[in-house]
C-alpha cells in the first residue's frame, strides 16, 4: 500500500457520471494502472508500473479488487460499493460472500474517504479554464480528442475516447461532459522533479476471477430466495 503514496496526487479519480445519451454498460470491468518514469530527460529506463485497482460491475454494484503492488497476481484488499458507500470485504472465500450481509452488518463509509486503490472525489481538473485543444490522435486503434494544460511546473495532456456507453464511473466528470466522451489517458510531466506519469482507464467486457465468484454466488442466492 506503502508503494502506491509514491505516485504524483495529480489525479482525483472516479466519480458517478451521467453522460449526454444514457447508455450504461450493464457489465464489465474497468483496470486502472499507471507507468512512473523516473530522469525522464536522461532516458526512460528507469520505471515503475501499477496496477492500481480492478473495477468489476454488475449494475451499480461494484466489486473494487486492489493488487498487491509487488505482486499484482495477489489481492491486497477488496472492497464493495454501491450508492456512493464502501464496505471492506474481510471473507479470503470469494464463493461465500452474501453482499446483502456486509450491508446489513458493516457501517459503511463514503468513497470519498476510502483508503487504497482508486480515489474518488468531487474535485475538478487545476487549471481547466487555461487548457488547449489538441488535434485528435489514434492509440491503441482508438481515436482520442485531446486537450492539454501547461504551467511552470506541470504539463498534462489529456485523452478522451467519444463514446454514449458510459461506466458506472468516470474520471473527471466536468470534462467527459464537454467533451461527449470518456477520459482513459492522462499523461503528466513534473518539471522540477522530472518524473512523468500516464495514466490509464482500460474497460474490458468481463468480471476478473475473484468478482465473478462473488457475482455469481449472490445471484445464486437472490435467486434461491424467490
Amino acid at each position: 500500500m506503502k508503494k502506491l503514496l509514491i505516485l504524483p496526487s495529480l489525479f482525483f479519480l472516479f466519480v458517478s457520471t451521467s453522460c449526454h445519451k444514457e447508455i450504461k454498460s450493464p457489465k464489465g470491468g474497468i483496470d486502472v494502472v499507471s507507468n512512473v518514469y523516473f530522469d525522464v530527460s536522461k532516458n526512460l529506463d528507469k520505471i515503475q508500473s501499477f496496477h492500481l485497482s480492478s473495477l468489476n460491475y454488475s449494475g451499480d454494484s461494484i466489486i473494487e479488487r486492489i493488487p498487491d503492488a509487488d505482486a499484482p497476481e495477489i489481492t491486497q484488499q477488496i472492497y464493495f460499493i454501491k450508492d456512493s458507500l464502501c464496505y471492506t470485504i474481510e471473507n479470503e472465500n470469494p464463493s461465500k460472500i452474501i453482499l446483502s450481509d456486509i450491508i446489513k452488518k458493516q457501517k459503511p463509509l463514503s468513497v470519498e474517504k476510502k483508503r487504497g486503490g482508486t480515489l474518488f472525489s468531487q474535485e475538478k481538473i487545476p487549471n481547466y479554464r487555461n487548457r488547449k485543444n489538441l488535434s485528435d490522435t489514434v492509440l491503441f486503434k482508438k481515436q482520442y480528442k485531446r486537450f492539454e494544460i501547461n504551467s511552470p511546473w506541470m504539463y498534462t495532456r489529456f485523452y478522451i475516447y467519444p463514446t454514449d456507453t458510459i461506466l458506472p464511473y468516470s474520471i473527471y466528470k466536468h470534462a467527459e461532459k464537454d467533451y461527449h466522451g470518456r477520459l482513459e489517458r492522462i499523461d503528466s510531466y513534473n518539471k522540477k522533479t522530472d518524473i512523468f506519469v500516464t495514466l490509464q482507464l482500460m474497460s474490458r467486457k468481463n468480471w476478473d476471477g475473484e468478482a465473478k465468484e462473488i457475482f455469481e454466488f449472490n445471484h445464486f442466492i437472490k435467486n434461491r430466495k424467490k
